[in-house]
């Protein structure tokens, strides 16, 4: 075997044991159905990721931490990707976007009986609304400096903030939502009620921090895979076993 042939087949061998060899470390929040330790796959999401970073030839372990420890650990190199990530530009600086792979839509939430009306942010000026401290709903909501927005550390706690009158306002996924209204938020379901239009549709990302050698090839890999999985029809059979 030629000189430069054998040293490209032993560089491929290096890089393909390599491979093999990596554990991503995959960090989300408890955000049912998308990600939580208790459901079937970690969640949806972390489901479809991690099984679609198996096709890719990626090895993975999911984390489970709060939603601001994920994108500390992400930015700091202690996690090296985060399964469900909505687009926010500032974090471009210390990680990469995947395309979307879900796309989660946004309700806004009051108390049953409120006046409340919404059809664009202006006319969520006089109201007070608790937000997940770190979620990216939309640049416009998030920079809106007439909003009076209440950072809060999770949608339960939002939720319970709006039925005992601290708030006026709340938001989230409504899947995600009606999930909590119908467990951990059950008491609340029939005082609380959905603004009829949605405060935006955001495409859900895998987000691979820059410190992660190959995060390019992942989210290359990554993409093509989910793409496969659509194509082969792998992906609705995943989301049918999820009840989606």
């Amino acid at each position: 075997m030629p000189l430069r042939v054998l040293l490209i087949f032993l560089f491929l061998c290096v890089a393909s044991a390599t491979r093999a060899g990596e554990v991503l470390r995959i960090a989300a929040d408890r955000w049912p159905p998308y990600a939580d330790r208790q459901l079937l796959g970690n969640g949806v999401a972390v489901h479809l990721v991690q099984t679609a970073l198996q096709r890719a030839g990626y090895a993975s372990e999911y984390i489970e931490v709060p939603w601001p420890r994920v994108l500390h650990g992400v930015a700091n190199g202690e996690y090296d990707l985060v399964a469900d990530a909505w687009y926010a530009p500032e974090r471009e600086a210390f990680a990469v976007y995947s395309e979307p792979y879900l796309v989660n839509r946004v309700r806004l939430i009051k108390r049953r009986g409120s006046p409340i009306t919404f059809s664009e942010l202006a006319d969520l000026y006089p109201y007070r609304i608790a937000m997940v401290r770190g979620y990216a709903y939309s640049d416009a909501f998030n920079n809106d400096p007439k909003l009076q927005r209440v950072a809060v550390f999770s949608f339960v706690n939002a939720a319970l903030m709006l039925q005992a009158r601290r708030v006026d306002l709340t938001l989230e996924d409504e899947i995600t939502a009606r999930v909590h209204f119908n467990g951990d938020l059950a008491e609340l379901k029939d005082q609380l009620e959905f603004l009829p239009v949605p405060l935006t549709e955001n495409g859900l990302h895998i987000l691979v921090g820059r410190h992660v050698p190959n995060h390019a090839a992942i989210i290359t890999g990554f993409n093509k895979a989910i793409r496969e999985m659509r194509e082969d029809g792998s992906y609705e059979a995943l989301m049918r076993e999820h009840g989606l």
